[in-house]
């Protein structure tokens, strides 16, 4: 299980990658192994500010359908294009190629509520 030690973590298995005001956020590798084949992802906010928790996109796999939730709150300025034809790149490259959105962070004190690499490898290992 990868669970790169620069990012930071929520307990719905999204990840963050900040630099400032700005992060890039998409699933961890758990939850792509989680959800199996990953066959479509809808973002629909791009432009929109959300709340923190508040749903951003839906990730499809063969099994399920889940929500992806906003970490932290901030306006969605982007959506990974390369996941409309090919959403498996979740699957492949979950940190790196498969981001989904990226965001201006509205508050940073919010940061400080999101878990670290050792606490999400707890999380997941409970």
């Amino acid at each position: 299980m990868n669970i790169p030690e620069n990012l930071k973590y929520t307990k719905d298995h999204e990840w963050l990658n900040i630099d400032g005001d700005l992060a890039f956020i998409g699933i961890t590798d758990y939850a792509q192994q989680e959800l199996g084949d990953i066959v479509f992802i809808e973002v629909e906010t791009v432009g929109e500010t959300l709340d923190k928790d508040e749903a951003f996109g839906t990730i499809e796999a063969v099994k399920t359908v889940s929500d992806m939730f906003m970490p932290v709150s901030g306006e969605v300025l982007e959506y990974n294009e390369e996941l409309s034809s090919t959403p498996e790149i979740i699957n492949k490259d979950p940190y790196d190629l498969g981001w989904v959105v990226k965001i201006r962070i509205a508050d940073l004190a919010e940061l400080d509520e999101l878990l670290d690499a050792a606490q999400y490898k707890e999380l997941i290992e409970a």
